[in-house]
């Protein structure tokens, strides 16, 4: 038996984060629990497929965000299908409950592939896991991208 190419290669892991405006309470301010139960439950049985391998569910404002650690790459249909499902499911509860602004980065109304260009914002990246790597997410609502500049020059590369 013979060493393949697949033996000498370190394993990827992938880090997908999703996030969609699906309703708040009061304007752009807050994930209502029932979606937040919807997105835990959805993420929960594709734990339990195997798909991911774990995640975690939080808010920034009203944008409900998907953290998932999964091994299948970036921008792979099954893992941006299930953000999808989330958000059409969470968005038809925000209906359902009269929210402010259900649904309303969900530009399409059928799922194609993957979210990219369908409302839903995505930052993903694949690595080479190790025994102890941190993952740090800033997440913001209605915020400009060098928002985080400042801070994150200071913090690594500001010798005072």
């Amino acid at each position: 038996m013979g060493i393949t190419r697949d033996c000498l290669l370190p394993k990827k892991t992938t880090i997908s984060l999703i996030k969609c405006d699906v309703g708040s309470l009061a304007g752009h301010h807050v994930v209502p629990k029932p979606l937040f139960k919807i997105a835990k439950k959805n993420l929960e049985n594709a734990l339990a497929k195997e798909i991911i391998n774990s995640f975690y569910v939080f808010n920034a404002g009203d944008d409900l965000e998907l953290l998932m650690v999964h091994d299948k790459g970036e921008q792979n249909t099954l893992i941006h299908e299930l953000a999808w499902n989330t958000f059409k499911e969470a968005t038809d509860k925000a209906l359902s409950l009269k929210l402010y602004g259900a649904g309303q980065d969900l530009l399409k109304s059928a799922f194609s592939g993957n979210v990219c260009g369908m409302g839903p914002g995505v930052a993903e990246m694949e690595i080479e896991e190790r025994g102890a790597d941190p993952i740090v997410v800033f997440a913001a609502d209605k915020t400009s991208s060098g928002s985080f500049n400042f801070p994150l020059f200071r913090m690594f590369a500001d010798p005072m």
